[in-house]
């Protein structure tokens, strides 16, 4: 009788753990093996960049957490659209992301006839970090101050040009908001690129850029060229004697937000543990210390947090692009 009780007793817990296996979500099942084979991990931009070198950086470590590669495909070309569309029209099961960076929400605006919207389009995986601008002279400007050199941009007008590295970019839109809530008027001067945009900084040929931290510094630091400010709200540990433009320009914040995006509708599952092994990346000191470098601390969150970003990026960015008239066809 005993022997007859324990076998139906195994019967109800087999059948028990059939049901339970049964009925349990196929997404949810992808997700506790996920990933099974490579990633694709996207980035706009050719290699080399600041925005290639964060994708490496994240994405190396990514595949020593999870276990399979996290091959890092360049796709250069019109402004990151390029790159942004093809994983907006990957098949959603987590194995194509997205380095979302400042164009993704530049763009939204400037471009009138986008096939996506970024906000609609991109599910929002975790944030990297926020990356300062530097409000940044040649040695020829006399101005040692951001209020100084409103009142010589006003006392020399149509004798002050802005550098950038290129329309649209976001060392371009930087400039523009400050001359937005500055009154200050300068004359845009484009290059492709930051590099020829500093050699003619150094060459006296332009007067100011609002360029990237990690492709600024060194010539900061050499002396070739000068600090005002930093286009964050807070002070940068970088420069940490440089005040922010917010202090002289009331409610001026410009830095330049990373992070990963995936299709639409990826499973929630999947979005959840990549999540985590971002965050854990994040976390880790290495990691840390580098993005500091790279000029800002880890932004460590939940996807819906680095959704409200995007959104918040994408309608401050908007406000400056309609206002200084930009579009690209």
């Amino acid at each position: 009788m005993a022997s007859r009780r324990a076998a139906i007793s195994l019967i109800a817990l087999g059948f028990s753990a059939f049901v339970s296996s049964a009925f349990v979500p196929a997404s949810s099942a992808l997700a506790l093996d996920y990933p099974t084979r490579p990633v694709r991990f996207v980035v706009g931009y050719p290699p080399g960049g600041a925005t290639d070198i964060l994708a490496r950086l994240i994405g190396q470590r990514l595949s020593e957490k999870l276990g399979q590669q996290f091959i890092i495909e360049n796709k250069p070309g019109a402004g990151n659209n390029i790159a942004t569309e093809s994983v907006i029209n990957a098949e959603p099961d987590g194995y194509t992301i997205l380095l979302v960076n400042p164009a993704n929400y530049i763009n939204a605006t400037l471009y009138p006839k986008l096939n996506f919207n970024v906000v609609r389009d991109v599910a929002p995986v975790a944030a990297f970090h926020r990356t300062a601008n530097v409000m940044t002279v040649n040695k020829d400007i006399t101005a040692k101050t951001v209020a100084e050199f409103i009142a010589y941009v006003k006392a020399n007008p149509g004798k002050v040009n802005l550098a950038s590295s290129g329309n649209g970019t976001s060392v371009h839109l930087s400039g523009e908001m400050f001359m937005m809530m500055s009154g200050a008027k300068m004359q845009h001067v484009p290059y492709r690129g930051a590099a020829p945009a500093i050699t003619d900084m150094m060459g006296g040929q332009v007067q100011l850029i609002f360029d990237n931290m990690p492709s600024i510094i060194q010539h900061i630091r050499s002396g070739n060229l000068r600090a005002l400010a930093v286009t964050t709200t807070e002070k940068s540990s970088l420069l940490p004697d440089v005040p922010t433009v917010a202090e002289t320009v009331p409610g001026y914040e410009a830095s330049a937000l990373f992070g990963v995006g995936a299709p639409k509708k990826t499973p929630p599952e999947i979005i959840a543990k990549l999540n985590t092994a971002v965050n854990e990346v994040l976390a880790e000191p290495a990691i840390k210390a580098k993005l500091i470098d790279l000029g800002g601390d880890p932004l460590i969150g939940p996807p819906e947090a680095f959704g409200k970003m995007i959104v918040a990026e994408t309608e401050k960015w908007e406000k400056v692009v309609k206002a200084a008239g930009l579009k690209v066809e």
